[in-house]
């Protein structure tokens, strides 16, 4: 779970981090009453998206008068922001915060994020602030120190002070730094967070060490012991598809290809994707029905995956281990009836109960495209998306086309004798012909 810049520094603040005093705006007015409110003769307007790259995207801008404040407030609050983290549709602004400026001395950067191998958390700094982490990591690893924290003992003075050192934290100000580390590790600790960043972390001209930006997430399994911080939850940055597998207890991420997925198990659902990869398709989305799916599970399921317009084919991969694959197979043929299933399904199924839900699926009566393994089961799916893609360009290819194309193929010979031989001139009307006979006639009576 992601919270908003602002409400990621009032929860740092909790925990003694030094941050700029800002407030949050949703309208301009607010916006100007904030930077009143603030004093001084600099502020900075940010909007609030669930992205990085803002400043980049001109999501970040800084003013030097109230009406330079309402000026920015009325280029963001509303604009579609895009950053390298949006994509291309970018996000709309409905937030602003606006914050106090700062006297930047020097930008560093400090993140923390949970280390699987070493099954710690790890703090990682740097002297290059105000950069992205991964271009200083592929540019420059030597500017990148880690600190791998034992979580019984936490993060010690002595290792917090050296990293500050080592990113070139000024002597006078050390003690600060590495209290804010070490205040930084509880927070993240105690919040059950996955990712704590703050890009950048400043010394100001007076020496202080500042906190400028900050980012939280949060591990999605322990919210349940933190209803304050579910609280915080912005559901216009979220995907509404997700949000709406969220409330069934499903694991669904949207990715940009048109075969729907689901699987139960993230590994078996990664798994599944490389293999729609290996034999040229796309993915359309990550989606783990978990080990306790139902029937009202399963057809949900389908519903949120027909509710991506790029579908064209779905793909059922299931391993019956707790899930049982009668279950699985029930749960299918309801979810395909109840929505009218219209795009190609091909269901592997294997484990517990096998033979039981293949017999559900055939005596189903419904055109479910069965697989034996993983290997046929994504060959089949991106053939039914091929086999679909074609089908849609024939109906939309004109009528006339087809057939001129058709009569072509069968008679190329004559097609091009007809398109050698001259065209013969047009007969006289026969109205014409009769005129002249009667103009004739005429001319001969006179004579006569």
């Amino acid at each position: 779970m992601k919270i908003h810049e602002y409400q990621a520094k009032a929860l740092l603040r909790k925990f003694d981090v030094a941050t700029p005093r800002g407030f949050a705006c949703f309208s301009v007015d607010e916006a100007l009453e904030a930077a009143r409110k603030l004093g001084g003769g600099v502020w900075a307007v940010k909007a609030q998206i669930h992205a990085g790259g803002r400043g980049k995207g001109g999501g970040v801008k800084v003013a030097r008068s109230l009406d330079e404040v309402r000026e920015k407030a009325r280029q963001i609050l509303g604009m579609q922001l895009v950053t390298h983290q949006t994509g291309p549709g970018g996000q709309k602004v409905r937030r602003l915060l606006v914050e106090e400026g700062a006297d930047i001395r020097k930008e560093l950067y400090v993140g923390m994020v949970v280390d699987r191998q070493t099954q710690r958390v790890c703090l990682m700094a740097s002297s290059e602030g105000g950069m992205d982490i991964e271009e200083v990591a592929a540019r420059h690893p030597e500017k990148i120190h880690k600190v791998f924290i034992d979580p019984a003992a936490g993060l010690a003075a002595e290792p917090a002070a050296e990293v500050a050192r080592r990113i070139g934290v000024p002597e006078a100000a050390n003690s600060q730094a590495a209290a804010l580390l070490q205040a930084l590790y509880r927070c993240f600790d105690q919040t059950d967070a996955s990712l704590a960043e703050i890009n950048p972390l400043i010394v100001s001209g007076d020496g202080r060490v500042v906190a400028l930006d900050a980012k939280l997430n949060f591990d999605d399994n322990a919210l349940y012991r933190h209803p304050e911080i579910v609280a915080l939850r912005d559901l216009d940055e979220e995907d509404p598809l997700e949000i709406e597998a969220s409330r069934h207890d499903l694991s669904y991420i949207s990715l940009e290809g048109n075969i729907g997925c689901m699987v139960n198990g993230a590994g078996l659902a990664m798994a599944t994707m490389d293999t729609i990869k290996l034999f040229g398709g796309e993915p359309a989305n990550f989606l783990d029905v978990g080990g306790g799916a139902t029937a009202e599970k399963v057809t949900a399921a389908f519903k949120i995956m027909l509710s991506n317009a790029r579908v064209k084919a779905i793909l059922v991969n299931i391993f019956g281990g707790i899930m049982k694959c009668d279950t699985i197979a029930a749960g299918i043929v309801a979810a395909a009836r109840e929505v009218k299933l219209s795009v190609p399904l091909v269901v592997r199924m294997k484990g517990t109960n096998e033979e039981i839900g293949r017999k559900i699926l055939a005596d189903s009566g419904l055109p479910i495209i069965s697989a034996e393994n993983m290997g046929e089961a994504g060959r089949k799916a991106v053939q039914a998306v091929k086999a679909v893609t074609s089908a849609r360009r024939a109906v939309k290819r004109p009528a006339p086309a087809r057939a001129k194309k058709a009569r072509a193929k069968k008679a190329p010979g004559k097609n091009a004798a007809a398109k050698s031989k001259p065209r013969s001139k047009a007969k006289p009307k026969p109205e014409r012909k009769r005129a002249k006979r009667t103009s004739a006639r005429g001319a001969k009576g006179k004579k006569k």
